[in-house]
């Protein structure tokens, strides 16, 4: 959404397809990281933003058994102090409207590419659909899929993945929340569990981690043993957990870091989780997505914006600009799954909260350790700088 509207403003013609009807559905990745409100800046769209509603979060804490320390400090950080928890369905309703008032955008929804179209010299040439009225077909000069860690056209592409694994994976849910709860997203680790809650104003988002395809074990269970294992971790009364009333609250996040060898075959372009998928930690997937869409309105907006044909070697600037962040974020994503987490789940017997180490207590107690974690995850590496379609 964020690279049609960027290449709409510049005066190039785009299709979106949303299979969807709205876009009202349970998102986890609601995050949006300083990186992404330094776009919204730059695009005119942060006070718009800052309308919707939402939460700013300037720590991030971790609780031990012999107290709480704040792992990621934003504060003092320039331009923003802070990471937002809004509705994604809010953020892409403000993207696309935006884009729908350029009178070369279009957005179509209910309307899924289901595989790639060629033309005589076997390049990419558009993409088969299926929407309300049945079978179609979209031609286009170019085609970029941002159609997720599950990517149907990666698959029609038929290219290369090299995939790096994962320990773990999240199961899903809320709670209520209450004003006499603490203030404060946070993560809660213990002997063989670990837990995060992100702070959503008026309920808790909860991630609760399980060792990888562990989720058909777990759910045999009844719930009220989930129950029983979360409950003791929680910052307040045990009996908060019976608020969850059905697996059906609870949705599974399958882990995975891969990444595409290549992200370009001529005619077609991969981009956010299609070329990278991201493990939750650090919350980076949409951040990380939404600057290769800068990078490529960037790179490749001018040509397309162009009458001369399209110069496919082009294509490969987007890899060759984002690579480099993409590796640097999975490498530290991968060093916290072996160092941190998989030792964490690999002590089968659960047990109580974990102390803090001295030498983390004793880090955290400077700003500028604290300011790391922020910096890499809530920054990034190698920002992107809106050039193309800033303003429409």
């Amino acid at each position: 959404m964020m690279l049609g509207l960027l290449l709409a403003r510049g005066g190039v013609d785009v299709v979106v397809l949303e299979k969807h009807g709205d876009f009202l559905r349970d998102f986890r990745g609601d995050t949006v990281h300083p990186s992404t409100l330094d776009i919204l800046r730059q695009i005119g769209l942060l006070d718009a933003f800052l309308r919707i509603p939402h939460r700013r979060e300037q720590t991030i804490a971790i609780r031990f058994a012999d107290g709480t320390i704040d792992l990621g400090d934003f504060r003092g950080l320039q331009p923003f102090d802070y990471l937002a928890l809004a509705p994604q369905w809010d953020f892409l309703d403000l993207l696309a409207d935006a884009a729908r008032a350029c009178p070369n955008f279009s957005l179509r929804m209910r309307s899924e590419a289901t595989g790639l179209l060629h033309d005589a010299n076997g390049r990419v040439s558009g993409v088969q659909a299926h929407d309300v009225d049945g079978e179609l077909e979209i031609n286009a000069d170019l085609v970029i899929a941002c159609d997720g860690r599950g990517s149907i056209l990666r698959d029609a592409a038929g290219l290369a993945v090299e995939t790096f694994g994962a320990p773990m994976d999240v199961l899903w849910f809320r709670l209520p929340r209450l004003a006499t709860d603490p203030d404060q997203t946070q993560g809660i680790p213990a002997r063989g569990r670990l837990l995060v809650m992100l702070d959503r104003n008026d309920y808790w988002q909860c991630a609760y981690l399980i060792a990888k395809g562990s989720d058909a074990l777990v759910r045999a269970h009844p719930l009220q043993t989930f129950r029983d294992l979360v409950a003791p971790l929680l910052p307040f009364a045990p009996a908060r957990m019976d608020a969850l009333q059905g697996w059906s609250e609870v949705k599974t996040l399958e882990v995975r870091i891969d990444r595409l060898q290549r992200w370009n075959v001529p005619g077609l372009l991969f981009i956010g989780d299609a070329a990278h998928a991201m493990s939750p930690i650090g919350g980076v997937g949409i951040n990380l997505a939404i600057q290769d869409a800068v990078a490529t309105a960037n790179l490749l907006g001018p040509m397309l914006a162009g009458t001369a044909a399209i110069d496919d070697t082009q294509l490969a600037r987007v890899q060759h600009r984002r690579l480099w962040p993409t590796q640097v974020i999975q490498g530290v994503q991968r060093i916290a799954q072996a160092r941190v987490i998989a030792p964490l789940l690999d002590n089968t017997a659960a047990g109580g909260l974990l102390r803090a180490p001295a030498l983390l207590r004793f880090a955290s107690r400077f700003l500028a350790f604290r300011h790391l974690p922020a910096r890499l995850f809530g920054y990034g590496i190698r920002r992107e700088r809106v050039q193309f379609g800033a303003r429409g």
